[in-house]
């Protein structure tokens, strides 16, 4: 059975996108997916490559159970597009980055990620990087909601994948 690949990326690929790879990549282990749906992070520019994510999204993440120490920063790629069923980005700008880089003929989802959010107060992820702590812990409040969304717009579109979870405990 093929793997479903997730990318989440937002600008720097330090703060948001790790935090959206952490808490998803949680939650396709705690149904153990991990096997069928794999799931990365990137950003849409060059500034952190290779750099661990944001100390403070580290930190709020751990305060939730979430591990991001594994993570370094990397750089979206055209390659990506032929890897990646799901390029899900955190704001329009980073969304429209996306859209000028991506082939013409991209067969996948190329959208925002809170579209899988139930809220339907913030349409993006804000950028918490120049804020306080309570930035952070909004962040992690709406990649939740919508990272629970994404897994079940998965499992209803992947019936196999579906079927695999419903024997996982």
């Amino acid at each position: 059975m093929k793997p479903t690949h997730v990318l989440m990326v937002c600008l720097g690929n330090i703060c948001r996108s790790p935090t959206a790879q952490g808490v998803f990549e949680h939650r396709v282990r705690q149904r153990g997916l991990e096997h069928l749906i794999v799931v990365d992070s990137a950003g849409t520019s060059g500034w952190h490559i290779g750099e661990p994510p944001d100390p403070r999204s580290s930190r709020a993440a751990r305060t939730r159970g979430y591990d991001l120490t594994s993570q370094r920063g990397r750089q979206v790629t055209v390659a990506d597009f032929q890897q990646f069923d799901y390029i899900l980005a955190m704001d329009e700008q980073n969304l429209r980055a996306l859209q000028a880089l991506a082939p013409k003929d991209y067969p996948g989802h190329l959208g925002l990620f809170l579209d899988f959010s139930e809220q339907k107060a913030y349409r993006e992820v804000p950028d918490p990087y120049h804020g306080g702590s309570e930035g952070f812990e909004l962040v992690l409040d709406l990649i939740e909601d919508a990272a629970d969304g994404l897994l079940q717009h998965i499992l209803a579109k992947r019936p196999e994948v579906r079927a695999q979870a419903q024997k996982t405990p």
